[in-house]
């Protein structure tokens, strides 16, 4: 461990994601929010992120500014010189704190004023940080004129109030990189940290059914950029790595496709954790569990006509609405299989209740089904795999595999599988419980996942007591079998498949199996598992992690002070 001379006496973390739940690093910002900030001097710590709820129900300039962001509190009575400091810099802001357990500081930035100085930006970047910007398109605006606004708004507070303090701006993917790169030219004595949570080059392979693993000694970053149309997200992201006073990534898994494809290996790996907080104990979770599965077994019975019992395996995935990288395919495929085999062996009804929670192009709930829920009718309705309504339904790609594979939720079929389209944040409109409540519900999770820096749905999993399957592919699934000594069996409450390039039929047959083999086991045994998985998951609490947070820290100090 790195000789801690001297801990920052304030850290500013950015990311996109901060008070913006859209994928893993809101979890990885939330939940360690609270053991990071007890190890920072008191109030030593603040969150950044982008408002993209400013005037959101508002249909002109005009109508004053709504705020509907629900992960966000405002106010105004909180550091109103911050506020003063950035309106004197020309940057609108709102404080306030982030409503997760911890309730720490945020800040939500408004970028739209820098589109029109984008350009002028963009030619500054490729002149001082040597950061491309010519083929930029898609997101890459919204977040470099967020990280732009990220990083003015820190410069302000730090001019004006932090002089004399050892200060840490800690940037998150691509999309916080170009403010960080500003800032370290503006006020050099700030120590800068930037972390990687996935190359865009590695998800973009996996994304375009390339074979990451099997050539990766032979993929260069900067030539895979140009054939995969990603020259403006790699040149950022590559850039910040090689500036940053400390560039980390949160696994020895992606540790090396850094070195790989950003020709920058990382200073130290920032393991993910998780905060017991999050997590409901004793009655509360008994209670939670069982509402999670009434509402899902009522669902699947007004869309099937079958009923569920209380015995009925609940399955469930979920993730980022990436196809491959989650595995979604091989989740899927192993269920038409666990079917056909339970088919032939005789089973009939409901014995598992398959659920994909994943984010599609939703649009409400079905008001058939919002119907046959109120008037109590077990019918079965057309479409029966689906709880919200598509715009795209032709175009989805797992809606259209669940249809391809034949798994139709025929009354008598064994395994029914739902699609759930939507963000689960509690009003969805149909479940109307967020998404870890309704997590409580499973009784066997699967990740299968290809390409997966961490993997925080697993991690998430056992946190709720739920045993998970995952991959060796994933960092978490690397972190069990570094930790357990050996691969991780279902008995550990965490089984770990090996996965490659070239096994996906073998994958499937192995977690096919592994659903039959849970179901096999009595209700004595589900409970000893569980308990194996909550004794894996604390072992992943950010308690044990949020150190390296600090090493991160004094690396990066260190290196600004030599």
């Amino acid at each position: 461990m790195t000789a801690m001379k001297k801990k920052p006496d304030f850290v500013f973390q950015t990311s996109w994601e901060v008070c913006n739940k859209v994928g893993g690093i809101y979890t990885v910002l939330s939940s360690i929010a609270k053991t990071l900030g007890s190890l920072l001097p008191a109030d030593g710590l603040c969150f950044i992120g982008p408002d993209v709820w400013k005037n959101s129900n508002a249909d002109d300039e005009a109508t004053p500014t709504v705020n509907t962001c629900p992960y966000f509190s405002e106010d105004a009575t909180l550091h109103p010189e911050w506020a003063e400091a950035a309106a004197r810099a020309g940057i609108s802001v709102r404080i306030g704190r982030w409503c997760v357990p911890s309730e720490p500081i945020a800040v939500l930035v408004d970028y739209t004023p820098y589109y029109i100085i984008k350009d002028q930006l963009y030619g500054l970047a490729w002149e001082n940080f040597a950061v491309d910007s010519l083929h930029a398109y898609g997101d890459y605006d919204e977040a470099s004129m967020f990280s732009y606004a990220a990083g003015k708004f820190a410069e302000a507070v730090v001019r004006e109030f932090m002089t004399d303090k050892t200060v840490v701006y800690q940037a998150h993917e691509w999309m916080s990189g170009l403010g960080m790169l500003f800032l370290s030219r503006s006020l050099p004595q700030i120590s800068t940290v930037f972390t990687t949570h996935a190359t865009s080059i590695g998800r973009s392979i996996t994304g375009n059914n390339k074979e990451l693993y099997a050539f990766f000694e032979g993929y260069d970053g900067d030539q895979m950029a140009c054939e995969l149309n990603m020259e403006a997200k790699h040149s950022i992201e590559k850039q910040s790595a090689h500036r940053a006073d400390c560039f980390t990534t949160v696994s020895t898994f992606t540790a090396r496709e850094c070195g790989q494809l950003l020709q920058k290996t990382p200073d130290t790996v920032l393991p993910n954790g998780f905060e017991a907080d999050f997590v409901p104990q004793g009655a509360a979770y008994t209670k939670v569990r069982r509402q999670a599965r009434q509402a899902f077994f009522r669902v699947a019975e007004a869309l099937t006509g079958a009923p569920c019992s209380d015995a009925t395996l609940v399955l469930s995935t979920s993730g980022r609405n990436d196809f491959r990288c989650k595995g979604f395919d091989v989740y899927i495929e192993s269920l038409a299989r666990l079917n056909a085999q339970w088919r032939e062996a005789g089973v009939e009804g409901t014995k598992a209740l398959a659920l994909i929670e994943v984010p599609c192009w939703c649009d409400g709930p079905r008001q058939d089904l919002l119907e046959a829920l109120k008037t109590d009718n077990k019918q079965g309705l057309p479409e029966p795999n689906l709880t919200h309504h598509l715009v795209n339904p032709y175009e989805d790609r797992i809606l259209n595999l669940i249809k391809q594979v034949g798994l139709h939720n025929e009354p008598d079929a064994p395994v029914k599988v739902l699609l759930v389209p939507c963000y689960l944040e509690g009003a969805d409109g149909l479940f109307n419980m967020p998404y870890y409540d309704l997590l409580t519900a499973s009784d066997l999770c699967l990740y299968p996942s290809y390409y997966e820096p961490w993997g925080y749905t697993p991690h998430e999993a056992v946190a709720f007591h739920i045993p998970c399957v995952t991959t060796d592919l994933s960092g978490f699934g690397q972190w069990v079998n570094q930790t357990l000594g050996h691969e991780g069996m279902l008995a550990d409450g965490v089984l770990v498949i090996h996965r490659d390039d070239a096994n996906w039929h073998e994958v499937c047959d192995n977690i096919c199996q592994a659903i039959k083999d849970f179901a096999a086991l009595t209700p004595t045994e589900h409970t000893a598992l569980r308990r194996r998985a909550k004794a894996l998951a604390r072992k992943a609490d950010w308690k044990h992690f949020a150190k390296h947070y600090l090493e991160a820290y004094q690396i990066a100090i260190n290196k600004k002070q030599s």
